[in-house]
């Protein structure tokens, strides 16, 4: 079973790189977050562009932003499963920017990288992060109403991070249930689990429904 993993908000597959080694045949994608052209149509083009030729049975797997392109990938492979881990979930029509006032999500205070973001991901990760630079990201894909009429008909999971402070427990768990009629699993780490906690997060990915 090949794995494809969507990162997140900046869209690079370094996110992964602590993870991919852990789960069979993985790719991890980088997405065109710095291309003021591409949209969530683009996004879902390089995900199955990423998966090769023939991949046969996928489990997706989308962190934070990726849970927009993710599901639009449902109709071109064989996905099996989705995993959302810490995730935006999307209704019909609704856009990216829209999903906040429609969620109620509210930070509560100025969001901080560190505070938000890194603060559970190892010291030399974090280093390697920030010697990186932040990514870009543009709003372009954040502009379009998400275009299926239906979360697709493919088993789905959602991992939250136990420890996250930008989509804390309870906020995911209300989102699934409201949007998915679906429970969250929790998993140790917070919204970066992926840098933080990858064999945990392995194996959250890798147990059975």
């Amino acid at each position: 079973m090949r794995h494809l993993l969507v990162p997140g908000a900046g869209g690079q597959a370094w996110y992964w790189h602590r993870l991919v080694p852990l789960l069979p045949d993985a790719v991890a994608i980088d997405l065109p977050a710095g291309d003021r052209r591409a949209g969530l149509t683009s996004y879902a083009d390089t995900i199955v562009s990423a998966a090769g030729p023939d991949p046969g049975p996928v489990t997706v797997v989308a962190q934070s932003m990726g849970g927009l392109s993710a599901p639009l990938v449902c109709d071109r492979l064989d996905v099996r499963e989705l995993v959302l881990l810490n995730a935006m979930i999307p209704r019909p029509g609704e856009t990216g920017h829209e999903w906040w006032t429609a969620t109620g999500f509210s930070l509560g205070e100025p969001m901080d990288t560190m505070r938000h973001f890194f603060h559970d991901v190892p010291e030399e990760v974090t280093r390697e992060a920030m010697a990186m630079g932040e990514p870009d990201q543009t709003d372009r894909p954040f502009e379009d109403p998400w275009p299926l009429p239906a979360w697709p008909d493919v088993p789905t999971r959602v991992l939250t991070g136990s420890e996250d402070r930008f989509f804390p427990p309870d906020f995911q768990e209300r989102v699934a249930r409201e949007r998915l009629g679906l429970p969250v699993e929790l998993v140790p780490g917070g919204h970066l689990a992926a840098l933080s906690r990858p064999e945990e997060i392995a194996a959250a990915v890798l147990r059975s429904r």
